[in-house]
């Protein structure tokens, strides 16, 4: 069919997406519940002392000797997923998008969950307080020996595996680990800036100390801590991207030219198709497109551009893209936990178009023009697609949050969820005594980890709600923190 000047709306959208979206469907998700479910869940993955206002009370207190090995306090922060190890480059990564997503969308949440999630935040910056502050010259990165944990199916509440510390140090050095925890601390300083003057003014103070060591000390850590970070959060993409993102989030926070100068010495100039706790570029680039877009800054365009370069290897159909999407339409990156590639990069595409809102500029994929308008569309319809998949429109009919909607994952890979709580079997449950009453049955986990996101579908729609299979029923932090930001996004606004 010959084409006129005026583009197909499907150019770059399957057809079948956007004309399905146009057509009677059910009710839209309640974007609302599920923000607050999404924010709830982090009380589910707390290690300490736990407060008296906990909401999730199948939970106990877990680990409060943490650090005592090392002579300092590191009690407190999450553990990252369904085990029972404190990993700080997951963690301050959750902590960061955390962050990000209350600055973006703090009135769309509304008050309450604006209060729900600086909570959530503050559990984490405590910590990461701690690790920074507690030892001069030394940075504590995780409490835990992952590799003794994995061993084990037991509650964070019965733990005896060694709780082994984790460092970096002028001779050990981890720039891609101090880099992301200096990008936590300053974001979360913005997010305290009005509620906590002085709370704030010590996160930034500490990001920027962190981020000096990240600076002049640069190496990998997964190379410093060897199998206590590896296979389990290897620094993949190297440490250059984590150097871009703490650089432009402490940019954000201070303005202080010396990052901005940085960032033009670094040289990080990767391509990307992919945002997560590993991967950092695309993030970077988005956050520092918004000086251009909002702030009018055109000596911010060349990294406009890239943001816009990644933009067009996610968009389907795009002629530059390279990434794929299963016939439900969802997108798909990896075979392995895919949603958190989906909620980073919807994260992505819901910010950059509330960025092209303030811009009337028009770039390229390809040979196809793309206007403000046209990308701000796309954008959110893709978003949109990925959240509502989530949340159960999909081939399945499932959601894959737990405790939203008629059905979701009843059998999800989590310790803590799969065992019975200490209130209902007080007596301890060791290192191996978990494993055939409760991670082979095929029983229902005793207790709903309320708001988790696991690890999603395969590439043909279909999820088996296996709690042996941990690549699809695992939830994580960094899955959850992505998503506040797309949930609030859709929460606040119109769908039209």
């Amino acid at each position: 069919m010959a084409l006129g000047r005026r583009a197909s709306p499907c150019l770059l959208l399957p057809c079948f997406l956007i004309l399905g979206s146009l057509s009677v469907q059910a009710v839209s998700p309640n974007y609302k519940e599920a923000l607050a479910k999404s924010i709830l869940f982090f009380q589910g993955q707390r290690s300490g002392m736990l407060p008296s206002a906990q909401q999730i009370t199948w939970r106990s207190n877990s680990a409060l000797s943490d650090g005592s090995t090392a002579g300092v306090n590191l009690t407190g922060g999450y553990y990252d997923a369904g085990d029972n190890v404190k990993f700080n480059f997951p963690m301050a990564f959750t902590t960061t998008m955390l962050s990000w997503s209350t600055l973006e969308y703090g009135k769309k949440m509304g008050p309450q969950q604006v209060k729900n999630a600086r909570a959530a935040i503050r559990w984490a910056t405590d910590y990461l307080l701690k690790c920074a502050n507690a030892s001069p010259n030394k940075l504590y990165v995780g409490v835990g020996d992952p590799n003794a944990d994995h061993k084990c199916w037991e509650r964070p509440e019965d733990m005896d595996t060694p709780r082994t510390v984790y460092s970096v140090s002028p001779s050990n050095p981890g720039s891609d680990v101090a880099g992301e925890t200096a990008a936590a601390l300053a974001a979360a300083s913005m997010v305290f800036r009005t509620a906590d003057r002085q709370y704030s003014g010590l996160l930034l103070k500490t990001a920027k100390k962190v981020m000096q060591f990240a600076v002049q000390y640069q190496g990998s850590y997964s190379d410093s801590l060897g199998t206590a970070a590896c296979p389990f959060y290897c620094s993949y993409s190297g440490y250059k991207d984590e150097l871009l993102w703490g650089a432009t989030w402490l940019l954000r926070a201070s303005n202080d030219v010396s990052y901005l100068n940085f960032i033009k010495s670094l040289g990080a100039n990767d391509g990307a198709d992919i945002f997560s706790w590993d991967n950092k570029y695309a993030g970077a680039r988005v956050l520092l497109s918004r000086r251009a877009l909002i702030e009018k800054d055109n000596s911010f365009q060349p990294y406009t551009q890239q943001a816009e370069d990644f933009m067009c290897r996610i968009l389907p159909n795009s002629p530059s893209t390279t990434t794929s999407y299963t016939s439900g339409g969802l997108m798909f990156k990896q075979s392995e936990s895919n949603l958190q590639y989906v909620t980073s990069i919807t994260f992505l595409l819901t910010t950059y178009s509330k960025y092209m809102s303030s811009s009337a500029h028009t770039f390229n994929c390809g040979n196809v023009l793309i206007t403000s308008r046209t990308l701000r569309n796309l954008a959110k319809q893709q978003a949109s697609l990925n959240v509502d998949y989530i949340l159960g429109e999909n081939p399945m009919k499932m959601s894959f949050m737990v405790g939203f909607g008629a059905d979701y994952p009843k059998r999800i890979h989590h310790r803590g969820s799969s065992i019975p709580s200490l209130a209902i079997h007080p007596q301890s449950i060791g290192c191996d005594a978990g494993f055939q009453p409760y991670f082979y049955t095929q029983n229902p986990n005793p207790n709903i980890l309320i708001g988790a996101i696991v690890g999603g579908p395969n590439q043909n729609d279909f999820f088996s709600d296996d709690r042996t299979d941990y690549s699809h029923s695992e939830p994580a932090t960094y899955i959850n923190a992505a998503f506040v930001g797309p949930l609030a996004f859709f929460a606040g606004s119109s769908r039209t």
